[in-house]
């Protein structure tokens, strides 16, 4: 019976990681600024560290040679170079080997070679139409159990026992018997191996090597791959040790081979590393063997790595390991994101539902257990690792979250010691502690012994690093200049430390310093022109891009730089588009882009590193005025409003882009184009935002969700109106107000309309805030609205965090308290107190989502705490913020206007039961 299931192989490939992303990369998550592959023996690349898949990938195959072709390149006195010796043993045909034999070769390579070729290796050439005649069978037959588990087996494919066994034998041994060429005569000797292993013949495979490879003195490339042969033939006879031996010998003694020995080892033998070590003899086999259980057992490698120093200091397998070491450092010293919330970790209370439903149902008035879990906090450890990174490399903490204020004078313990900014709470990083710091004490120590007894100066700049990592940059930078080499992947290196030492040890950034990086580093920053089509990317998956690098490590030092002297528009423009401000337009920030965009005599590396960020906007100034007149309408003042909008009035648009993906053309990019009727963040709002919505539906179109007041008596509201004639009607209507009518008591009704129709609960919600429609996103989430910055380090990821001012629905509540005072009609009374009711709802929304918890998902009586806690939220929401539904349900329970409500807004017919 066949079973279907996913390997074990592609299984292993998945880690138990707290980030939320199937797809996510463990090895794109940091900044890999040591290089691992600078070591010499490229034959150990496999070897390096990653969490990515089994074996480290990141080189081209070329650095490690197939020996089995180095072997034949010689045999043929380098006559052929390495590709044209890999064509000629693995591409050609047999029919071309067969016309070389014949004199009448066809193939150009063939024919280069002359016809004197064949005479001279004859016995190499008949052996090679021998191999390719075998090689299409040579495979061992797959033999079905009951339980067997596999996937997408080939079952069509050929195996060795598709062979005349003993006709193939009879000729492979008069072969042997024939050839003269000692090395010749093991390749036969290896077919004869490998053709009994491959059919099963385990006994008779260990009896050919016996017979056919042993007697030849030879242990080169051939010998090994026989080896390897004899060694699957003893792990299929459950000569578990025997096999496992010997596959140690093949990793020991082949390049290309040692990913698919180390494999057959761990599948040979589950103790196979111990075992290993109990047979070792040699230094080289001791040493060895100690490696491959400190890559195995990675905890804590340096015990392991004291022993193998102990028997070679210059051993090139004990850097194979330091490297891995230090890669280990570097995935807890240097991620590639921070994200921070409070320091409370509190959940968002998110009222933004897209869902067509009767108004607020009761079941939405508070935060389930289940929303509660979906935003779980994670482990305080990590955050411990941030605040020790950036106090170790960056210098510090950002101080004052409005942007404002004298950061540059606060030294870095000020900056990290504050209270306020730990702890946070983030995913997807194992903790920094006291182990990670003692563990970089102790390779420190080790390294430095290291570059005392051995001669080679990869110790040296091992060395180097782990100073640049305990911020000692002055030390760091006196090793590296020490450091005599002509190895040209150790002076890379050398180089790029010596600039991460220089850069990161500014503690400020001034005009001389950026003059200072675009003469000696502008390699760093200046970004390479590539030439494509920028209106396709075809990024097959490719979720992450490139892999994180030095250029993108330095990029956020200096926005990191920025943001700790205050200079909140240079660092964000280092990580982000001019447009990405419509994201989350928080005042301070715009202000602080616009002062870096007005600033004259912008220094070179400003005007080529940062102010390049700029031209994402097609009219720079109506983009900063829409902004600034947004902001001015939420706080109604609509005076000042008018005053940015008659300045904005060129806006072309919200800078938004439509991305189109099909199979062969890949991921297409255009710019959007706005219709003429389609809002735009400036033209086309409906007089409806005035109105009244007669159900929660932020889907439905808004004649649908929306009503009108009726507008007969102020004519200067038009149908569709852009925001400059929409300040115009407001500073009328506001003007109209100050009377004492009921003329006046419906001017202030529609102006407590508009600015809670355009708060986080009005169905325009997206009409101040820089978005083209109300549509879910951060934008709308109640606790990303607090007055705290969540922007600690840089901005570099501001298109994942959402913040903006938080609404004051104070402002509507106190127009419609005018109109409520004003009106002598019971009907519009109702419908007032309905709507401040409305707007105290969303006072209640934002206490509760800065409201503090003194316990958290590890206390093992969560639940029953939350539901204590959501009780008593209950009850003040009650007593404190239903002041209107109280008064409307004593005042106006009997008008039809409240009738109504009740019969279309499920949490009000709750309420008033």
């Amino acid at each position: 019976m066949k079973k279907y299931i996913l390997s074990l192989a592609v299984v292993s490939l998945f880690y138990t990681n707290s980030n939320a992303c199937a797809w996510s990369d463990p090895d794109y998550e940091y900044f890999n600024l040591f290089t691992q592959s600078i070591i010499k023996d490229k034959s150990f690349l496999p070897f390096l560290h990653t969490y990515s898949s089994r074996f480290f990938g990141e080189y081209s195959p070329s650095l490690i040679p197939d020996d089995n072709i180095e072997t034949w390149k010689k045999y043929f006195n380098n006559q052929l170079n390495y590709a044209e010796t890999q064509n000629l043993v693995y591409k050609l045909s047999m029919n071309d080997l067969n016309a070389l034999k014949n004199g009448t070769p066809t193939n150009p390579l063939l024919q280069k070679l002359g016809t004197g070729f064949y005479q001279k290796y004859k016995e190499g050439v008949d052996y090679l139409i021998e191999a390719k005649y075998l090689e299409p069978y040579m495979s061992i037959n797959y033999i079905e159990s009951e339980n067997s588990f596999y996937y997408g087996r080939d079952e069509n494919k050929k195996n060795a026992t598709a062979l005349d066994y003993d006709k193939t034998i009879s000729a492979l041994t008069s072969l042997y018997n024939a050839a003269r060429n000692p090395e010749i005569k093991q390749r036969y000797g290896y077919q004869l191996v490998r053709l009994n292993h491959y059919t099963r013949n385990y006994d008779s495979a260990l009896q050919a090597f016996k017979t056919y490879i042993e007697p030849i003195k030879l242990k080169g490339t051939v010998y090994y791959m026989a080896l390897d042969q004899l060694a699957g033939a003893q792990r299929g006879l459950e000569m578990n040790s025997d096999a496992n031996w010997n596959f140690f010998q093949v990793f020991m003694n082949s390049k290309d081979r040692k990913e698919s020995s180390f494999v057959s080892m761990k599948l040979s033998d589950t103790a196979s590393f111990s075992n290993i070590m109990k047979r070792a003899n040699t230094n080289e086999e001791k040493n060895m063997a100690y490696f491959l259980l400190g890559y195995e057992d990675f905890n804590n490698p340096i015990p392991i790595m004291e022993k193998m120093f102990d028997i070679n200091p210059d051993s090139e397998i004990l850097k194979v390991m330091a490297v891995r070491s230090i890669n280990e450092l570097e995935r807890s010293y240097l991620p590639t994101y921070y994200y921070t919330s409070d320091a409370y970790g509190r959940v968002s209370v998110y009222r933004g539902n897209t869902e067509s439903h009767n108004s607020k149902d009761a079941s939405t008035d508070q935060t389930t257990a289940q929303e509660v879990k979906e935003v779980k906090e994670e482990k305080i450890s990590f955050w411990q690792k941030i605040v020790r990174f950036f106090k170790n490399l960056f210098g510090g903490s950002k101080s004052d979250a409005s942007g404002n204020g004298n950061k540059a004078d606060q030294s870095d313990d000020e900056l990290l010691n504050n209270p306020n900014r730990i702890p946070f709470y983030t995913t997807g990083y194992s903790g920094y502690d006291d182990k990670t710091k003692d563990y970089l004490d102790d390779l420190e120590k080790f390294t430095s012994k290291a570059k005392d007894k051995s001669k080679d100066e990869y110790w040296q700049i091992a060395d180097a690093y782990l100073k640049f990592l305990k911020k000692d940059y002055k030390e760091s930078t006196e090793i590296l200049n020490e450091i005599k080499t002509t190895n040209p992947e150790y002076l890379e290196e050398i180089k790029r430390m010596k600039v991460l030492n220089d850069i990161v040890s500014q503690p400020k950034v001034d005009a001389a310093f950026e003059d200072h990086l675009m003469k000696d580093y502008a390699e760093y920053f200046v970004e390479k022109e590539v030439k494509k089509d920028t209106a396709t990317v075809n990024n097959d998956y490719d979720y992450y891009g490139t892999a994180p690098s030095t250029a993108d490590f330095l990029k956020d030092v200096m926005a990191n730089r920025y943001l700790l002297q205050g200079e909140d528009g240079k660092s964000f423009l280092m990580n982000n588009k001019l447009s990405d401000l419509q994201y989350n337009p928080n005042s301070s920030l715009v202000k602080s882009v616009e002062d870096f965009y007005r600033k004259p005599n912008k220094t070179q590396f400003e005007q080529q590193i940062i102010a390049k960020n700029m031209d994402s906007v097609g009219n720079i100034e109506a983009f900063f005025n829409t902004i600034y007149g947004d902001r001015a309408m939420r706080l109604a003042d609509f005076e000042k409003a008018k005053s940015y909008y008659e300045k904005a009035q060129k806006f072309g648009g919200i800078p938004r882009e439509n991305y189109d993906w099909s199979e062969n053309s890949g991921q297409k990019i255009t710019q959007k184009q706005y219709t003429s009727s389609e809002y735009n963040g400036f033209n086309n709002i409906p007089s409806l935002v005035f109105g009244h919505n007669v159900w929660e539906s932020y889907q439905s179109a808004d004649t649908e969700s929306m009503k009108s007041e009726g507008y007969t008596d102020f004519p200067f509201i038009k149908d569709n109106m852009n925001k400059l004639e929409l300040t115009d009607a407001l500073i009328q209507l506001k003007k109209i107000g100050n009377a004492k009518d009921e003329k006046a008591a419906r001017a202030n009704q529609l102006i407590g309309n508009l600015l809670y129709n355009t708060s986080i609960l009005g169905y325009y919600r997206h009409v101040f805030v820089m978005d083209i429609d109300n549509s879910n996103g951060g934008k709308y989430y109640f606790w990303n609205n607090e007055k705290d910055n969540p922007y600690k380090y840089y901005y570099k990821n501001y298109l994942d965090t959402s913040y903006i001012e938080p609404d004051n629905f104070d402002l509507a509540i106190n127009y419609y308290q005018k109109a409520l005072t004003l009106s002598n009609n019971k009907e519009e009374k109702a419908r007032i107190l309905f709507q401040m009711a409305s707007a105290e709802q969303g006072k209640y929304y934002q206490y509760e989502a800065k409201a503090p918890k003194d316990f958290d998902y590890s206390d093992p009586k969560w639940s029953e705490k939350e539901d204590a806690r959501q009780k008593q939220m209950d009850n003040l929401k009650n007593q404190k913020y239903r002041t209107y539904f109280a008064q409307l349900k004593a005042q106006y329970s009997d008008a039809e206007t409240t009738k109504s409500l009740m019969g279309s807004c499920s949490y009000f017919s709750y309420f008033m039961r």
